[in-house]
């Protein structure tokens, strides 16, 4: 606090005077006038004591010299390009609904709106929101159903529509109510049932869009959408992409989630289509997604099973160590048939199944380990009687049945036991070749000569694993 000379306080009457300016907002209305002053590049005019203003001196408006235009128009500028976008977008909506005199001058009209759509929302979420909102998709579904020749305006509107779709549920949902499944399907089979090739990709394309949205699995599936798909898959004269095939695919998936649409999927070939395909590298993993939906509905396994060395082929997968995630799929398909059909078991068997079992549970992933484990076991387990000793130790089979029990083992008659021995021998042969096989592929990816002779360290590992030392 200042003194002047005769020693008085002085200035006592300013602070007080501020204080009272300070108190006389609220934290809430301080802020607001913080804030507009950094909008609009002003200061805090107000005066509440109604008193002159003393004089400012020099820089006491640095605040509001700070805050001056810049950020405003910013604002102003993104207000304006905002405006702008807005106006675009209802242009585009405008154009697509009204009507015409003509109708070529419509033809136009929904070609060029299609084609803008389709640009506004390729890469813009904001822009599909907002279209849909004034109402550009009934329009867009109604266009399908126009004949045009050459096709352009429906690829346009197909486009559009899939654009329109992208990331977005409420779209999707719009779409599938408006018709549009129902008159793509009309649109394919308008030309008698060989569609052009650019108009089928757009179709495919949109069906793997619209299947995402669990609302519209039933709707699409009951539609008549999957035999199209189905046939795009096996499209064997090449006319379809091979990027549309795996849009079959996927769009085969989506719809396979839903048990009611496997029933309609087995009343076309696509199982055996699908085994037979197996093998190609970019297809395998989305073909064993779409059985593994499959083989939990009762009739699919079925549909597997009957299919010609469809067990072969299966348990082939099992080998495939550059692909853990086929060997994972594979082997939860097989899990799932052995505890559910016990007559397959004997033709899995027969089919080769243990051997390669033996090697998933050495070298696949935990979770193929952990598969493969549990199939041996209901291999192991044939209505209560053990068919085949030794693939299995301390495990409990509460999957697969009852196993036998002390009282009946001892039981056993020397023959069956007999059995049971060259069984158990039987198995650690397989044992032992598959690490011997596992040994050879260690030296092939070393490059090590092709006589070189394993040391004794190794043999004598070789020679004591038994199936007890199998990572179950």
């Amino acid at each position: 606090m200042a003194k002047c000379e005769s020693g008085k306080v002085v200035g006592s009457v300013d602070l007080d005077r501020n204080f009272t300016l300070w108190s006389a907002f609220s934290g809430a209305s301080f802020r607001r006038k913080i804030i507009n002053a950094i909008r609009c590049g002003g200061g805090i005019t107000q005066n509440p004591t109604n008193k002159p203003e003393k004089k400012r001196q020099p820089g006491s408006n640095k605040l509001s010299e700070l805050l001056k235009q810049p950020d405003c128009r910013e604002n102003e500028e993104e207000v304006r390009k905002k405006e702008e976008a807005l106006e675009v977008l209802k242009r585009v909506a405008k154009k697509l609904q009204q009507e015409s005199n003509s109708e070529e001058e419509l033809k136009i009209n929904v070609l060029e709106g299609a084609k803008e759509v389709r640009r506004l929302t390729k890469e813009h979420s904001e822009a599909r929101t907002t279209l849909a909102l004034l109402g550009v998709i009934p329009p867009l579904v109604a266009a399908l159903d126009a004949e045009d020749p050459t096709s352009q305006t429906q690829i346009a509107v197909l486009y559009a529509l899939l654009n329109l779709a992208i990331a977005n549920d409420a779209n999707k949902a719009a779409i599938v109510k408006a018709g549009a499944v129902h008159k793509m399907l009309k649109l394919v089979n308008s030309s008698n049932g060989s569609p052009k090739q650019s108009v089928a990709e757009a179709i495919v394309a949109n069906f793997l869009g619209l299947s995402a949205l669990d609302s519209n699995k039933p709707i699409i599936g009951s539609s008549g959408a999957i035999p199209f798909l189905v046939e795009t898959l096996k499209d064997f004269n090449e006319e379809i992409g091979s990027q549309a095939k795996q849009d079959s695919l996927r769009a085969l998936y989506n719809l396979s989630i839903l048990p009611s649409n496997v029933f309609l999927m087995l009343e076309t070939d696509l199982i055996p289509l699908l085994l037979s395909k197996l093998g190609d590298v970019d297809a395998s993993e989305r073909i064993l997604s779409i059985l593994c939906n499959v083989v939990s509905v009762g009739e699919g396994r079925k549909a597997i099973r009957i299919v010609p060395d469809a067990f072969p082929i299966l348990i082939d997968v099992l080998n495939w160590t550059d692909s853990q995630g086929c060997q994972e799929k594979v082997s939860y398909i097989l899990m799932v048939i052995v505890h559910k059909s016990y007559g397959d078991r004997q033709a899995m068997i027969e089919a080769g199944i243990a051997s390669s079992l033996l090697e998933l549970t050495l070298l696949g992933s935990t979770l193929a380990q952990k598969r493969a484990s549990r199939i041996l076991e209901c291999l192991r387990v044939e209505k209560g009687k053990q068919v085949s000793g030794g693939l299995g130790s301390g495990l409990s089979a509460p999957l697969c049945g009852p196993s036998p029990t002390t009282h009946q083992s001892e039981e056993l008659s020397e023959g069956e036991n007999d059995m049971l021995s060259e069984e158990r021998k039987a198995v650690e042969q397989l044992v032992q070749q598959s690490l011997h096989n596992n040994m050879k592929r260690m030296m092939k990816r070393a490059n090590l000569p092709q006589d070189f002779v394993a040391s004794h360290h190794f043999k004598s590992l070789t020679s004591s694993s038994t199936s007890k030392s199998l990572p179950f």
